[in-house]
């Protein structure tokens, strides 16, 4: 028998013997009656169009029998809609002859990612809970976005993010992370962790193997990175240690690549060496393991330099080690994914037995989180969401938190007089900045630029700049992306009158030098700018502390 299948046969065993008895002949026995066809389709976490179900994610969930839905910005922006949608999913589920429920997925980490909008809760994000540095606030956020999930019948979040955030081209994580050291990051990411076991939700930890010190987004290219095997361990692989070792029931798995520890520039994602013989077998964890989306270009890039299918990399992301693969667009139902994928069961063993390991991980995790009593309902009542959403004592909790996480990162001409500052210009690419200043600043001119294109600036923008900037006695700047550093680089002839709120990354004020004063909010919503002017103005004190080394502050 070959090693592999030795190995799968041993994680079974292992994993059964952790189980009641009962269970592990309930999970098997459901495994035994499944079809081929309802076995690979369990392994699927698709997405859909528009905001109604239409009828193609519909055929994959009443005739497949898939394993889960993932909803992503685009689908709505009412939660009504959204909950009605999901029961529907849930009940054409549960109505096969299987009666296995889904996976429904989201990533609402609580920050400036928020994929169910409408009224849900809004906040300044991990960093900034990295900057107040309390797991009570981690674990106050984690149970606050998770209990209006369970309200709206979500039971899986893709959330905590615990990358450890190093590189200012790593801009794609930002706020998203709690900041730049491991052992904090852990105990942060536990404490989400436990906030959403508190309301039954699924937390799948992200980005695996740490997508903080990658330069770039690998939504859009493949980042590489230059770690040894023990230097991925002592410091990226730390909160996963944490986490694993307390429970964490899933986790997600990223499309970077590691050439030193792979010996190619496989991404991440599809790689035994990381998903199998690093994550399984070196940090032990037994929960699920989902693909980030397999149509980013981090997982294509890889398929075009080997000529390889798209079905091809999919089943490379099983073989891999991968339980779940997530795909943003809803594939044909006979396509080339499904053939791929139905012809690797029928012609490989290994891959056989890969579906068999990774079905009795996503049987044993729906059993114990959403076939129990005190599950995410399967059938939201969305004529009662008003009273979950946004979550009763959230908005209250998130406004304080924000109000809290403001740190000052360069005092130079701290605190500001308005009243004797002459003529003020207010500058930026953020709304919410401009709504908040205006009670601060009621009669200063205002300059708005676009957030897009997010990683270069337009010429236009930075003459205009320029311009507003000749004749102003102070310049309140918002640094908030790479656009605007560009922005602001280009205003450093008027240093002098230069005060910058930076949100999101304070990592870009390392860029500017010349900078003297300058505050970081993380967030970009109304109460995260509203309590950085008060600090600007001397009306609150700084209570929060910027949670990275290198970013460009004050030696003090």
């Amino acid at each position: 028998m070959a090693v592999r299948a030795v190995r799968t046969l041993l994680i079974g065993a292992l994993l059964f013997a952790t189980l009641p008895r009962v269970h592990a002949e309930s999970v098997e026995s459901r495994y035994e009656r499944m079809s081929p066809d309802e076995r690979i389709a369990q392994m699927l976490l698709l997405g859909w169009d528009g905001a109604a179900p239409g009828d193609l994610i519909m055929r994959w969930i009443s005739e497949r029998g898939i394993g889960g839905v993932k909803v992503f910005g685009r689908n709505t922006d009412d939660p009504v809609e959204l909950a009605a949608t999901l029961g529907e999913m849930q009940r054409a589920a549960t109505a096969r002859s299987q009666s296995i429920p889904l996976f429904t997925a989201t990533d609402q980490e609580g920050g400036m990612v928020r994929h169910v909008r409408g009224n849900t809760s809004r906040g300044a994000g991990n960093m900034a809970i990295g900057a107040t540095g309390l797991p009570a606030d981690a674990y106050q956020a984690g149970r606050h976005i998770a209990a209006e999930m369970r309200a709206l019948g979500i039971n899986m979040n893709f959330a905590p993010t615990v990358d450890v955030y190093r590189n200012p081209r790593a801009e794609i994580i930002g706020s998203r992370s709690f900041g730049d050291d491991p052992v904090q990051t852990g105990l942060l990411g536990l404490a989400l962790f436990r906030g959403h076991e508190n309301e039954r939700v699924i937390s799948a930890a992200k980005h695996f193997p740490g997508h903080g010190n990658a330069a770039g987004d690998s939504h859009v290219l493949l980042p590489e990175l230059d770690y040894s095997r023990e230097e991925l361990y002592d410091h990226d692989l730390v909160p996963y240690r944490m986490l694993i070792r307390e429970g964490i029931p899933a986790i997600l798995s990223a499309h970077l690549a590691f050439p030193k520890i792979t010996g190619s520039r496989i991404p991440a994602s599809l790689s035994p060496e990381i998903m199998t013989a690093l994550l399984r077998d070196d940090l032990g964890f037994e929960g699920l393991l989902v693909t980030d989306d397999m149509h980013m270009i981090g997982a294509t890039i890889h398929g075009r330099r080997k000529n390889l299918s798209f079905g091809e990399l999919l089943v490379m992301a099983v073989e891999a080690g991968n339980d779940m693969i997530m795909l943003s667009e809803t594939p044909a139902l006979n396509g080339e994914e499904w053939r791929a994928l139905r012809n690797a069961y029928d012609e490989r063993p290994r891959f056989r037995e890969r579906v068999r390991e990774s079905v009795y991980r996503i049987l044993e995790l729906k059993e114990r989180y959403l076939e129990a009593d005190d599950s995410v309902p399967l059938y939201p009542e969305p004529d009662r969401l008003a009273r979950y959403i946004p979550n009763p004592g959230s908005t209250d909790f998130f406004t304080d938190h924000a109000e809290r996480a403001v740190s000052v990162v360069r005092d130079g001409a701290l605190p500001i007089d308005p009243d004797s500052a002459g003529r003020i210009v207010l500058t930026g690419n953020i709304g919410a900045f401009f709504s908040a200043a205006r009670t601060y600043f009621p009669g200063a001119d205002e300059f708005r630029f676009s957030y897009t294109p997010t990683g270069h600036s337009r010429a236009v923008d930075r003459e205009e700049a320029r311009r507003r900037a000749r004749d102003a006695d102070l310049i309140v700047f918002v640094l908030s992306n790479r656009n605007s550093l560009e922005v602001l680089e280009a205003l450093e002839p008027y240093a002098d009158r230069l005060v910058v709120i930076s949100t999101h990354s304070p990592l870009l004020l390392a860029d500017v030098d010349f900078v003297d004063t300058a505050i970081a909010v993380y967030g970009f919503e109304r109460a995260s700018f509203r309590a950085g002017i008060e600090v600007l103005l001397g009306k609150r004190l700084e209570q929060g502390t910027v949670p990275l080394r290198d970013f460009g502050g004050d030696d003090r």
